[in-house]
Protein backbone atom coordinates (compact mmCIF):
# COMPACT_ATOMS: atom_id res chain seq x y z
CA UNK A 1 0.00 0.00 0.00
CA UNK A 2 1.10 3.66 -0.81
CA UNK A 3 1.96 5.89 2.50
CA UNK A 4 0.38 8.98 2.75
CA UNK A 5 1.89 11.87 0.07
CA UNK A 6 3.91 14.15 1.93
CA UNK A 7 5.28 17.17 0.31
CA UNK A 8 8.88 17.50 -0.13
CA UNK A 9 9.19 20.12 -2.23
CA UNK A 10 7.84 23.52 -4.25
CA UNK A 11 9.62 24.57 -6.81
CA UNK A 12 9.22 27.97 -8.89
CA UNK A 13 8.08 27.26 -12.83
CA UNK A 14 7.45 30.43 -14.70
CA UNK A 15 4.74 32.38 -13.11
CA UNK A 16 3.68 29.05 -10.88
CA UNK A 17 5.05 27.16 -8.32
CA UNK A 18 4.83 23.31 -7.96
CA UNK A 19 4.87 21.33 -5.62
CA UNK A 20 6.53 17.36 -5.51
CA UNK A 21 4.84 14.95 -3.29
CA UNK A 22 6.07 11.86 -2.09
CA UNK A 23 4.57 8.40 -1.43
CA UNK A 24 6.23 5.40 -0.43
CA UNK A 25 4.60 2.18 -1.67
CA UNK A 26 5.55 -0.82 -0.45
CA UNK A 27 4.14 -2.86 -3.98
CA UNK A 28 6.93 -1.17 -5.89
CA UNK A 29 9.16 -3.19 -6.62
CA UNK A 30 12.11 -1.76 -8.68
CA UNK A 31 11.30 1.47 -10.17
CA UNK A 32 9.63 4.83 -9.06
CA UNK A 33 6.13 6.18 -10.93
CA UNK A 34 4.93 9.72 -11.10
CA UNK A 35 2.57 12.06 -12.11
CA UNK A 36 2.00 15.72 -12.89
CA UNK A 37 -1.22 16.93 -11.93
CA UNK A 38 -1.77 20.49 -12.92
CA UNK A 39 0.80 22.10 -10.35
CA UNK A 40 1.48 18.90 -8.37
CA UNK A 41 4.35 16.06 -9.12
CA UNK A 42 3.46 13.05 -7.96
CA UNK A 43 5.89 10.60 -7.02
CA UNK A 44 5.38 7.06 -5.82
CA UNK A 45 8.68 5.13 -4.57
CA UNK A 46 9.57 2.16 -3.46
CA UNK A 47 9.57 1.31 0.28
CA UNK A 48 13.45 0.74 0.50
CA UNK A 49 14.41 4.13 -1.22
CA UNK A 50 17.67 5.62 0.67
CA UNK A 51 17.12 9.55 1.11
CA UNK A 52 20.05 10.23 -0.98
CA UNK A 53 18.71 8.16 -4.23
CA UNK A 54 15.05 9.67 -3.39
CA UNK A 55 16.81 13.28 -3.83
CA UNK A 56 18.73 12.35 -7.07
CA UNK A 57 15.22 10.98 -8.59
CA UNK A 58 13.55 13.90 -7.58
CA UNK A 59 16.09 16.24 -8.80
CA UNK A 60 16.02 13.99 -12.39
CA UNK A 61 12.38 14.50 -12.53
CA UNK A 62 11.80 18.00 -11.77
CA UNK A 63 14.52 18.97 -14.10
CA UNK A 64 12.83 17.01 -16.64
CA UNK A 65 9.58 18.34 -16.07
CA UNK A 66 10.33 22.06 -15.80
CA UNK A 67 12.45 21.87 -18.95
CA UNK A 68 9.33 20.08 -21.45
CA UNK A 69 6.89 23.56 -19.29
CA UNK A 70 9.35 25.56 -20.18
CA UNK A 71 9.89 24.94 -23.62
CA UNK A 72 5.87 24.79 -23.68
CA UNK A 73 5.00 28.36 -22.36
CA UNK A 74 7.88 29.34 -24.92
CA UNK A 75 5.05 28.63 -27.89
CA UNK A 76 1.98 29.62 -25.79
CA UNK A 77 -0.07 31.69 -28.15
CA UNK A 78 -1.59 35.08 -26.56
CA UNK A 79 -4.04 35.50 -28.38
CA UNK A 80 -5.06 31.49 -28.12
CA UNK A 81 -4.68 32.36 -23.97
CA UNK A 82 -6.43 35.35 -24.24
CA UNK A 83 -9.92 33.59 -25.73
CA UNK A 84 -9.69 30.76 -23.41
CA UNK A 85 -9.47 32.80 -20.40
CA UNK A 86 -12.66 34.37 -21.41
CA UNK A 87 -14.13 31.29 -22.48
CA UNK A 88 -13.42 29.76 -19.31
CA UNK A 89 -14.83 33.28 -17.39
CA UNK A 90 -17.85 32.72 -19.39
CA UNK A 91 -19.26 29.50 -18.99
CA UNK A 92 -17.04 27.66 -16.94
CA UNK A 93 -17.20 29.80 -14.06
CA UNK A 94 -13.23 29.96 -13.95
CA UNK A 95 -12.86 26.56 -12.54
CA UNK A 96 -10.38 25.51 -15.31
CA UNK A 97 -6.50 25.27 -15.08
CA UNK A 98 -4.40 24.56 -18.27
CA UNK A 99 -0.92 25.06 -18.91
CA UNK A 100 -0.07 26.88 -22.60
CA UNK A 101 -2.35 26.75 -25.88
CA UNK A 102 -1.16 27.26 -29.16
CA UNK A 103 -1.35 26.24 -32.92
CA UNK A 104 0.24 23.49 -34.17
CA UNK A 105 1.05 22.48 -37.49
CA UNK A 106 1.34 18.68 -37.23
CA UNK A 107 -2.12 17.87 -36.45
CA UNK A 108 -3.74 16.79 -40.06
CA UNK A 109 -6.87 14.71 -38.63
CA UNK A 110 -7.72 16.05 -34.73
CA UNK A 111 -8.94 19.93 -34.84
CA UNK A 112 -7.15 19.31 -30.84
CA UNK A 113 -5.94 18.21 -28.10
CA UNK A 114 -5.33 18.47 -24.20
CA UNK A 115 -3.25 16.38 -22.46
CA UNK A 116 -2.91 14.97 -19.02
CA UNK A 117 -0.20 13.89 -16.85
CA UNK A 118 3.48 13.54 -17.81
CA UNK A 119 6.00 16.54 -18.21
CA UNK A 120 2.93 17.92 -20.87
CA UNK A 121 0.17 18.03 -18.41
CA UNK A 122 -2.04 20.77 -19.02
CA UNK A 123 -0.96 21.55 -22.60
CA UNK A 124 -3.64 22.46 -25.20
CA UNK A 125 -3.13 22.32 -28.97
CA UNK A 126 -5.34 23.19 -31.44
CA UNK A 127 -4.68 22.57 -35.20
CA UNK A 128 -3.86 25.73 -37.29
CA UNK A 129 -5.67 24.34 -40.21
CA UNK A 130 -8.96 25.92 -38.66
CA UNK A 131 -7.32 29.45 -38.17
CA UNK A 132 -10.02 30.86 -40.22
CA UNK A 133 -13.17 29.15 -39.51
CA UNK A 134 -15.68 30.86 -38.13
CA UNK A 135 -15.33 32.47 -34.73
CA UNK A 136 -17.78 30.61 -33.19
CA UNK A 137 -16.10 27.09 -34.35
CA UNK A 138 -12.95 27.69 -33.14
CA UNK A 139 -13.92 28.54 -29.73
CA UNK A 140 -16.06 25.35 -29.58
CA UNK A 141 -12.85 24.21 -30.30
CA UNK A 142 -11.30 25.41 -27.36
CA UNK A 143 -14.16 25.28 -25.14
CA UNK A 144 -14.04 21.46 -25.66
CA UNK A 145 -10.38 21.41 -25.09
CA UNK A 146 -10.80 22.62 -21.51
CA UNK A 147 -14.03 20.80 -20.61
CA UNK A 148 -11.21 18.24 -20.85
CA UNK A 149 -9.54 19.71 -18.00
CA UNK A 150 -12.20 18.39 -15.54
CA UNK A 151 -13.16 15.50 -17.83
CA UNK A 152 -10.53 13.51 -19.64
CA UNK A 153 -12.81 11.68 -21.72
CA UNK A 154 -15.87 12.28 -23.63
CA UNK A 155 -18.22 10.94 -21.25
CA UNK A 156 -22.15 11.87 -20.23
CA UNK A 157 -20.61 14.10 -17.63
CA UNK A 158 -18.17 15.65 -20.10
CA UNK A 159 -20.78 16.50 -23.02
CA UNK A 160 -23.37 18.10 -19.86
CA UNK A 161 -19.89 20.22 -18.42
CA UNK A 162 -19.40 21.34 -22.26
CA UNK A 163 -23.23 22.26 -23.09
CA UNK A 164 -22.60 25.41 -20.99
CA UNK A 165 -20.84 26.68 -24.44
CA UNK A 166 -23.89 28.25 -26.18
CA UNK A 167 -22.67 27.63 -29.45
CA UNK A 168 -21.74 23.78 -29.12
CA UNK A 169 -24.78 22.33 -31.69
CA UNK A 170 -23.73 24.73 -34.20
CA UNK A 171 -20.48 24.26 -34.24
CA UNK A 172 -20.85 20.43 -34.39
CA UNK A 173 -22.59 20.62 -37.25
CA UNK A 174 -20.18 23.01 -39.17
CA UNK A 175 -17.47 20.91 -38.13
CA UNK A 176 -19.82 17.60 -39.35
CA UNK A 177 -20.29 19.29 -42.72
CA UNK A 178 -16.87 19.78 -43.27
CA UNK A 179 -16.10 16.20 -42.16
CA UNK A 180 -18.48 14.91 -44.80
CA UNK A 181 -17.35 17.25 -47.25
CA UNK A 182 -13.96 15.63 -46.37
CA UNK A 183 -15.53 12.12 -46.37
CA UNK A 184 -14.26 11.79 -42.84
CA UNK A 185 -16.15 10.70 -39.64
CA UNK A 186 -16.58 14.15 -37.60
CA UNK A 187 -15.98 11.75 -34.21
CA UNK A 188 -12.85 11.21 -35.36
CA UNK A 189 -11.54 15.24 -35.36
CA UNK A 190 -12.57 16.03 -31.92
Amino acid sequence: MAGKPEIVRRIPDGPHTLSVTVSRDRRLRKSARWTLNEDTIHVRVPDFTTAEQLDKLLDDITARVLKQRARSRHRNDAELERRAREINRQYFDNELRWHTIRWVSNMQRRLGSCTHGGTTDGDIRISDRIQHWPTYVVDYILAHELAHRKHPNHSPAFWDYLSRFPHTERARGFIEGVAYAQGEDPDDLI
